[in-house]
């Protein structure tokens, strides 16, 4: 920035303007990410560190005014902008950007000049040394390699000639100095990226054509490059993963399932003190600080959180834990790059309710909870999540349906509410549902099928019952939301059978954990069905349902 213009808030426009170029290509990122672990996250990550950089600005706009960046001070800006990328750092990715702002801020502490290609040279160059240094094992073909090609190309800018600003150069002059300079540095990271897959095989192995994390760095300064010309981001190769299930990895964290992330604040912490320990821990670490040994972020692929965070019981205040389920965020990966134009969103209540609904690739679940009592906004907020434009909402219960209508209006996406009375009936109707048919045409295809079911179970009596028919803790038994029976368990039990359709040929049988119906369970209900599927789920409340086609 020159020393004309040079203020908080044109440095924040260059920052904002990468965030959203970056938050435009965040999915196409997330889908790339399989390296070291194909876990989905890449985007999200990168997209995050910047979002702490732009909050931070802004805090200081507030409280410095929108001062030079001399005035307000070089250096507090640049420990508050390093500590916002550590904080706000997630993943290998989102650290090793928060490394590419520590070392471009130190070399804007160092040197008041006017912000030129040396400098840029300079910044990249020591974001590339402060990045590798974080990594405890650097692999080339990854953000690390496209990096180093783009600070290549900024020092062979200035080896060939291109003159240093003046101290007094004007904005406009300024700006497309450095647009052009930083376009050059994006073209050759765009090669580079493409180059990926010859120096990474993990990504020839998933059939991906880029490194998510080097991918987005290119798309970073692509935003940077449009914020200085007042235009659009010069043209940067898209690339798209293939709509398959990928192979499993052979790589790096195929044995360690959670990812853990958060930040250390103290005094005098150095990252090499912790590394031996954390390396016996898990792998894929990475332990950055700032440049005042206030703060360090954490990142490890390890399965004993509780073993990570106490090595740094003691040191100072443990802030920001993330832990994330790696082996969930690859199946979702898996799911998301799935060829479907519609899948269904099932409303269940209970982890293994929703294991038995997700045994159906067509299925994403949302979990609401004991009561089965989603808001509008959880359901809004699972319909966002889901990986394509269209959705058939299955709302377990009579119950969710207002919520259900609510959020598919707002959702913005083709979304057909179907109401199921139960979770079963649900579950039983899920094989007519087709990925490659719209939501319009599967609410129709399930509509139908829910016609031809009929949902029952046995649940044990929460109250007395006011006629005396039973009293709490009896079991009591219900077709088609009806009470039928009541009494003792098998009691109850055989007048739900004796109460289904004569007609029924299929049967299916969703067991609780608290069950009393023991080992003769199947072979009672086999002794008047002639097709009966046993499976086992805990729905709250119930200790046994059934659906009869």
């Amino acid at each position: 920035m020159s020393n004309q213009d040079n203020s908080l808030s044109r440095f924040r426009t260059v920052v904002a303007a990468a965030l959203i170029e970056l938050d435009s290509r965040r999915e196409e990122i997330n889908d790339l990410n399989v390296f070291p672990v194909a876990d989905g996250d890449t985007g999200d990550n990168m997209v995050r560190t910047l979002q702490s950089v732009v909050a931070e600005l802004d805090l200081l706009i507030t409280k410095q005014g929108d001062g030079s960046l001399d005035s307000v001070g070089r250096a507090e800006i640049v420990d508050a902008v390093t500590n916002a990328a550590l904080l706000g750092g997630r993943g290998n990715s989102g650290v090793i950007l928060s490394q590419l702002i520590h070392g471009a801020a130190e070399v804007m502490i160092d040197d008041d000049k006017p912000v030129d290609a040396l400098m840029l040279a300079q910044a990249m160059n020591r974001a590339s040394e402060q990045a590798r240094r974080s990594v405890t094992e650097p692999r080339e073909g990854t953000i690390l390699t496209v990096m180093d090609d783009m600070a290549k190309r900024l020092l062979s800018i200035v080896d060939e000639g291109t003159p240093a600003l003046p101290d007094d150069v004007d904005e406009t002059t300024q700006n497309a100095a450095l647009a052009t300079s930083l376009e050059a540095a994006v073209s050759e990271g765009d090669a580079s990226v493409r180059r990926g897959p010859e120096l990474l095989p993990e990504l020839n192995e998933f059939g991906v054509t880029a490194d998510a994390g080097g991918y987005g760095l290119v798309v970073i300064f692509a935003g940077i490059v449009a914020a200085l010309k007042g235009g659009i981001a010069p043209e940067v190769h898209r690339h798209t993963a293939p709509r398959e299930k990928p192979r499993a990895a052979s790589h790096a964290s195929s044995t360690f399932q959670y990812c853990v992330n958060f930040a250390v604040v103290g005094e005098g912490l150095d990252r090499e003190a912790f590394i031996p320990e954390l390396e016996q821990l898990g792998d894929s670490l990475m332990v950055v600080g700032s440049r005042t040994g206030s703060v360090l972020r954490v990142h490890v692929h390890s399965n004993d959180r509780a073993a990570v965070e106490a090595l740094f019981d003691g040191k100072g205040e443990i802030r920001d834990i993330e832990v994330a389920d790696m082996f969930a965020q690859i199946d979702a990966r898996t799911r998301r790059l799935r060829d479907a134009r519609s899948l269904v969103l099932a409303v269940v209540a209970g982890e293994s309710m929703k294991t038995l609904f997700e045994l159906d690739t067509s299925v994403v679940v949302l979990d609401g909870g004991a009561s089965l009592n989603p808001s509008t906004e959880e359901i809004l907020d699972a319909i966002h999540a889901a990986p394509v434009e269209e959705l058939v909402i299955l709302t377990g219960s009579a119950n969710v349906t207002p919520a259900a209508d609510k959020a598919a209006e707002l959702s913005g996406r083709v979304v057909e509410v179907v109401e199921t009375a139960s979770v079963q009936e649900g579950l039983a109707v899920l094989h007519h549902h087709y990925t490659a048919s719209s939501a319009a045409e599967n609410a129709v295809s399930l509509r139908g099928a829910l016609a031809a079911v009929t949902g029952a179970g046995v649940a044990p009596a929460e109250k007395d019952d006011p006629q005396g028919r039973y009293v709490t803790g009896d079991a009591v038994g219900f077709v088609g939301g009806e009470l039928v029976s009541w009494g003792k368990a098998d009691a109850a039990l055989n007048g739900v059978l004796a109460a289904l359709p004569a007609e029924a040929e299929i049967v299916t049988l969703i067991e609780g954990s608290g069950s009393p119906f023991g080992d003769t369970l199947k072979g009672t209900v086999e002794s008047r069905f002639p097709e009966v599927e046993h499976l086992r789920a805990d729905h709250p409340g119930w200790w046994l349902l059934l659906t009869v086609e």
